[in-house]
């Protein structure tokens, strides 16, 4: 039986890492999704570009949950805890 599916020799797996990552900021509520955007390729996310996300949530709420907007029924809640988890 050469070359059969039992095989004696010993084969170790190895994971290959991917090249593409991309990270993704989200904001939903029951409703769906408000706004998303990703994070461009090498950007640093920090206080400036949150500012700016931030200010483009506000926008989209204001015109996709106009309802929340105008009673100011609407709050941010941040979770940043890993995907794994």
């Amino acid at each position: 039986m050469e070359d059969s599916v039992f095989s004696t020799t010993k084969k170790k797996a190895c994971q290959v890492r991917s090249n593409i990552k991309s990270l993704m900021i989200i904001f939903f509520n029951t409703g769906g999704i408000v706004h998303k955007e990703f994070v461009p390729p090498g950007h640093t996310v920090n206080g400036n570009f949150c500012c700016e996300v931030l200010r483009r949530l506000r926008e989209n709420v204001r015109r996709k949950r106009s309802e929340m907007w105008k009673n100011g029924d609407w709050l941010l809640h941040h979770d940043n805890a890993p995907a794994y988890s």
